[in-house]
């Protein structure tokens, strides 16, 4: 589905999330895969304080604990733009973990994470705090703070906003500060 009509020339949010919670896992990452980086810029932008979201739209509490959810992303990268974050609750609270499962693994990295509420309404992915526990199949836990990780990874967070019940839309921090690199992630049904 080409959500460029409902992006152009302005943002209608509470139709696009509409579409997203109407359409099929499939037609939602398909919609998102169709996105330029400056429709990713301007649906971030429209997202704050649209829909809160906290971290159990990304793992909901239903979801067993050690139980992975997957994710499916697209980013605003020249390359590489395709990818999933696993997220998975692994104690009872209010902390997640996840990695980046994706082509270029091998040399970056798994790229763990700790998935925290940020300021109201918004999640934080936060790449400086490494998990201490995974899921038996999830790839070894490696910190982001050296080699080509640390390029990648280090220093990041990501601020997300909500869009739908199964869409969210992120940004990138490096070091305190917005970088030009925008992504949506879909939730798995």
């Amino acid at each position: 589905m080409d959500l460029s009509p409902f992006i152009r020339p302005r943002v209608d949010l509470k139709r696009i999330a509409q579409v997203f919670d109407e359409i099929s896992h499939a037609g939602r990452v398909a919609a998102i895969g169709r996105l330029s980086l400056a429709d990713q810029a301007a649906l971030f932008e429209a997202a704050a304080g649209f829909r809160a979201i906290t971290l159990d739209d990304f793992v909901p509490k239903s979801v067993k604990i050690g139980t992975p959810v997957i994710h499916y992303g697209v980013n605003s990268l020249k390359a590489f733009t395709h990818f999933q974050k696993r997220w998975c609750r692994m104690a009872p609270g209010d902390e997640l973990i996840g990695y980046n499962h994706q082509m270029m693994q091998w040399l970056t990295g798994p790229g763990y994470f700790t998935g925290k509420q940020g300021k109201p309404g918004e999640v934080l992915i936060d790449y400086t705090i490494t998990p201490t526990e995974k899921p038996e199949s999830w790839p070894k836990i490696q910190a982001n703070s050296s080699g080509p990780a640390s390029v990648v990874y280090g220093g990041m967070i990501d601020v997300m906003r909500g869009i739908s019940t199964h869409v969210t839309i992120g940004r990138a921090q490096k070091k305190g500060k917005f970088v030009d690199n925008w992504f949506l992630l879909c939730r798995e049904s």
